[in-house]
């Protein structure tokens, strides 16, 4: 499901490509894991994000080519930085929030911002003026654009499993967990302390 998500956005809808920076807030989730393996797969560049330096080595080898700890680091200095000022040509947003304006103003001319979440609890602003400035396509996005669709779905999962079977594409489990021990698995979620998925077994 994590690689169908991201298939979804990345290369059916924004259509990414060898040359492509893409941004990827919460890098270190199921989804975020698999958009990392999806972009370098399209031979395009992810800037991974995370809050803090803490997983910085993990992403880096989980295939990250770049990596910002947004809590230590300003995002729209480290992307231009890292696109020799050019900007990102895709961000692809699970989180939201206060920090959605400096992903508009790390996008490039022309850029899509593709929002599939809404994890953080503060209101996403729109930066109506940045969006102009940028010419930036603002999208909402759901897998359903590909699983509800018998053609999309066919081709997307084909997609996947031939990423499966070629090794470019890897699931990341973090830990597995017994069913009886599903109130630790909910105290580990909600320490939001996860590199990938978490998988409970019956």
């Amino acid at each position: 499901m994590m690689f169908l998500t991201a298939y979804g956005a990345l290369v059916f809808d924004a259509q990414i490509k060898a040359g492509d920076f893409v941004i990827i807030p919460a890098a270190s989730s199921s989804v975020g894991l698999a958009a990392i393996q999806i972009v370098n797969h399209a031979g395009a560049t992810s800037l991974a994000l995370t809050r803090t330096s803490e997983k910085k080595k993990r992403l880096l080898e989980a295939g990250a080519a770049h990596v910002v700890a947004t809590q230590e680091q300003d995002i729209v200095t480290e992307v231009m930085r890292i696109t020799n000022g050019h900007g990102a040509h895709v961000v692809f947003d699970p989180v939201g929030g206060a920090d959605f304006p400096n992903l508009i103003a790390a996008l490039t001319d022309q850029g899509i911002a593709c929002i599939y979440g809404a994890l953080s609890e503060d209101d996403t602003p729109i930066p109506v003026l940045g969006m102009i400035r940028k010419m930036a396509t603002v999208k909402g996005y759901s897998v359903r654009l590909v699983i509800g669709d018998e053609a999309r779905r066919k081709a997307a999962v084909e997609y996947v499993t031939n990423g499966l079977e070629s090794g470019a594409l890897t699931p990341v489990i973090d830990r597995i967990f017994k069913f009886d021990d599903m109130v630790e698995v909910h105290r580990y979620l909600e320490n939001s302390g996860q590199f990938g998925k978490i998988v409970v077994t019956l």
